[in-house]
């Protein structure tokens, strides 16, 4: 086992360190100054380097915080835990900047820091084996049945120009697969272009895919190549197709049929010499038998069909993600990679992401940000997934709807509202019953939602934890987590006064 270096120009901090990490059978290597940190790594040639870094900030012949950079540069996954007589707010936040472990005010109590070491050696064996799995990972999205499926059908279909449907929740990662597709096919030369069908109005769309003539409408100044042009030779991806409006699906059904098409206020036809990949998250079977959707343009895209997994399917791949996410975050913000426990993990493993993998790249984001210290405890998770999960971390037993949404249903302030009396799917909890209440509520055309729903809520919390405490406010507010003055007002405003 690799040691713990220690560095400290205090001989008595040194020793009791050395002695204690000894009795819990954990080499140590000693050092007084940053600058024999240094040499050491410098000669360090058989890879028998730190397993954690213990250094004090404030030694005669160097900063610890100048160590910590320089040894994050030579070793970024590397644990160094900051120590320091000096225990205030500028250096706590300098260590963190720097990429830091942990901070460790001294004097520091013995069993504590010991526990912190040994949570620093767990955390630098994960991230061994997460580093070695990152390099060997796949291109793409995961190792889940679910999404081996998926990569199969990109390999069958790696030599074929055929026209793709891929469906799939919103957030899921469509357009993922539609450029993995594109890359792994005869046209990844060419460009791969990709337009969000439903976030463009209507009467810009048909310019947007096909282009236009010079003078065809006002403003058009001159001559623009559309979409289909600009992807020739390639792939264009066309995501939310199922919001397309009719006319222009008429158009686009001439372009796959016979792979010409106008731009608008043009006379010669266009050759488009183009793949189209096609994604929805609607039911386009539906969509057709609604009359929203054109049955033969349907077929024309439907030639292969695939489906991507929600995440709440392979929650396997939720740790592989969750730390691909937070390294790709602290690229982009320019800041040192954090880190996320165990415990972490296996909260957001259980949680129901209805955002799918576009909702855990933004959790991991404001992890990066939010989150206090370099590594992620489950604590440090975002409110809606610890409102979600229960402290043990094991996925909420299936509730009937009708069950989820009597709370909620039966406040003093609103009468209960028509409840469907169906089955929830398995794991999905109170949540499921929300969505269903929140759902009818917006169908009935009513602009208080949100008020609707939160206030009820909120009552039913705190006459639960008041009913749980007997009616004692100071001590339901503390269960609750919130302030006495709070949960006060919140009793006025809610019209819960006894």
């Amino acid at each position: 086992m690799k040691p713990i270096w220690i560095v400290d120009d205090d001989q008595s901090i040194r020793f009791v360190l050395e002695k204690a990490l000894m009795r819990e059978e954990l080499p140590t290597r000693s050092f007084t100054n940053p600058r024999e940190v240094l040499q050491a790594l410098d000669s360090d040639d058989d890879g028998d380097g730190p397993q954690v870094l213990v250094s004090d900030i404030r030694m005669p012949g160097g900063s610890g915080l100048d160590l910590l950079a320089q040894v994050k540069q030579r070793l970024p996954g590397l644990p160094v835990i900051v120590m320091t007589a000096f225990s205030d707010l500028d250096s706590a936040v300098s260590a963190f900047q720097g990429g830091a472990f942990e901070y460790l005010p001294k004097p520091f109590d013995l069993p504590k820091a010991i526990e912190l070491i040994r949570r620093a050696v767990d955390e630098s064996r994960r991230e061994q084996v997460a580093e070695e799995r990152m390099v060997a990972a796949p291109e793409m999205l995961g190792q889940a049945p679910a999404m081996q499926d998926v990569f199969r059908a990109i390999g069958r279909l790696s030599q074929s120009n055929v026209t793709v449907l891929i469906t799939g929740e919103s957030g899921s990662g469509k357009e993922l697969v539609a450029r993995a597709l594109h890359r792994h096919s005869p046209r990844a030369s060419g460009p791969f272009i990709a337009i969000n069908t439903a976030a463009i109005p209507k009467d810009l769309l048909e310019s947007e895919l096909f282009g236009h003539e010079r003078g065809a409408f006002t403003g058009a100044q001159t001559m623009r190549r559309g979409r289909f042009e600009q992807a020739e030779g390639g792939t264009l991806f066309l995501d939310e197709i199922g919001d397309m409006p009719f006319d222009l699906q008429t158009r686009l059904l001439r372009v796959l049929s016979d792979g010409h098409f106008y731009r608008v206020g043009g006379h010669s036809a266009v050759k488009a010499n183009v793949r189209v990949i096609a994604a929805t998250h609607q039911d386009l079977e539906q969509r057709v038998k609604d009359g929203g959707f054109r049955e033969d343009l349907f077929h024309r895209l439907n030639v292969i069909r695939l489906r991507l997994p929600a995440l709440r399917e392979r929650r396997e791949d939720v740790p592989m993600l969750a730390r691909h996410f937070l390294q790709q975050s602290a690229q982009q913000l320019g800041v040192e990679p954090k880190r996320i426990s165990d415990a972490a993990l296996a909260r957001l493993s259980v949680f129901a992401f209805p955002g799918n993998v576009r909702q855990l790249e933004n959790i991991c984001h404001w992890l990066t940000v939010m989150a206090p210290a370099q590594v992620i405890e489950a604590k440090d998770l975002p409110p809606e997934v610890l409102a979600a999960i229960p402290e043990t971390g094991s996925a909420p037993e299936p509730v009937p709807l009708i069950e989820a949404l009597a709370p909620l249903a039966a406040t003093p302030q609103a009468p209960a509202a028509p409840v469907l009396a169906l089955a929830a799917p398995a794991g999905s909890g109170w949540e499921a019953g929300l969505e269903v209440e929140a759902q009818a509520l917006l169908a009935s055309g009513r602009h208080d939602v949100w008020d609707t729903l939160t206030r009820r809520f909120e009552s039913r919390l705190i006459l639960t934890a008041l009913q749980s405490t007997r009616g004692r406010r100071i001590e339901a507010a503390q269960k609750l987590g919130i302030g006495r003055n709070t949960i006060t007002r919140k009793i006025q405003e809610l019209g819960l006064e006894d």
